[in-house]
């Protein structure tokens, strides 16, 4: 199974985990943490389960 690419760097794992902690909206604070995740080397389906979700979904917001 072939990994994620992330196309965007703006933002590092780090800085996607702090605006997870101040996020009001629960899906997006998920979404970030799935990113975040996957950009410290996790597998989609390691990052999508963690964060309650299934792969095809970490894929489709990535």
């Amino acid at each position: 199974m072939p990994g994620i690419t992330i196309t965007r760097n703006d933002l590092t794992a780090t800085q996607l985990r702090r605006g997870a902690a101040r996020s009001r909206d629960a899906n997006a604070a998920r979404r970030m943490l799935a990113l975040a995740l996957v950009l410290e080397g996790k597998s989609r389906s390691e990052a999508a389960s963690s964060c309650g979700m299934d792969r095809q979904t970490l894929r489709d917001w990535v």
